[in-house]
């Protein structure tokens, strides 16, 4: 069951972190199985349905030539890697950051099965800065859904920009805190407020099943929404230059249990309920 607990901001946030990185580690092979992505990373030039397939068209337009083709490529947050190796198969050279060891584990036995290479690192968004050793790249790309498993963001956009190159592009596409703070709870066709829009406290879940559908033993995971003021001013903060946003109105996954799917795969409110709501949001910010 999700609930909002209240803890003072003085409290060591240490203990969170330990209890999502227990969370990931498991998660990570129960993932693999159900993101089905063994059967497209063997198939040459195919990458599924992973974010790349979605986040291509939107990325393309700011990029030389319109696509990743022998770029630099750094992603962060990126959890087993399928989404890294669609990248790498692409035609980007790819390196990726997680703080999971055994998220990273998988991640290097796909790339070998997809024939590419991609240079895991483990490490957090906080203590990223020293592995990478002042390396600068093209393009800085999250996946979908990682930015509620950090507790602050301050740290992530300088990260950002000290691994930009001059001129280079920041991408990510992210559930929208507003979406984040809706009532998973609240009966069909009812949209209303659960869960705090401004980043006030973490947001605690401890269930039994995972998003995946498997059955986790350490289930107890911490999150925290973070407003579009808070992650468009991390970037700000650090000196980038947002040059594109959009609001969606469709998600990957679906965040009410009464959500409709289109035939693309996504996952939407009612046309009724579209208008007062956006679910998704593109941000393309240059160094």
């Amino acid at each position: 069951m999700t609930e909002i607990t209240h803890i003072p901001a003085s409290e060591d946030r240490v203990a969170h972190q330990a209890a999502n990185i227990a969370y990931w580690d498991e998660a990570a092979q129960a993932h693999r199985a159900s993101y089905q992505s063994d059967a497209w990373i063997k198939q040459p030039g195919q990458i599924g349905d992973s974010a790349p397939a979605t986040d291509r068209p939107l990325l393309a337009p700011f990029l030389p030539g319109g696509t990743v083709e022998g770029l630099d490529l750094l992603h962060l947050q990126c959890h087993i890697g399928t989404d890294s190796i669609a990248w790498a198969k692409l035609g980007a050279q790819v390196t990726a950051v997680d703080r999971s060891a055994e998220a990273l584990q998988v991640g290097q036995e796909l790339a070998r099965l997809g024939g590419v290479n991609v240079e895991f690192i483990e490490s957090s968004i906080e203590e990223a800065a020293v592995p990478l050793e002042g390396r600068q790249f093209d393009i800085v790309y999250t996946s979908v859904g990682v930015l509620p498993w950090l507790p602050e963001l301050g740290e992530w956009g300088r990260l950002i920009a000290q691994t930009l190159r001059p001129g280079g592009i920041f991408y990510i596409r992210e559930g929208h805190p507003m979406a984040f703070a809706l009532d998973d709870h609240a009966p069909a066709g009812e949209l209303r407020l659960g869960y705090p829009y401004f980043n006030a406290a973490p947001i605690i879940d401890d269930c039994e099943v995972d998003y995946s559908g498997a059955k986790v033993e350490h289930g107890l995971t911490y999150c925290w929404n973070h407003s579009l003021s808070e992650i468009m001013g991390a970037l700000w903060s650090a000196g980038l230059t947002i040059i594109d946003f959009q609001e969606r109105l469709s998600l990957d996954w679906k965040l009410l249990p009464w959500m409709e799917q289109t035939p693309a795969g996504k996952e939407v409110l009612p046309e009724e309920l579209q208008s007062y709501c956006p679910l998704e949001f593109v941000l393309v910010a240059r160094k």
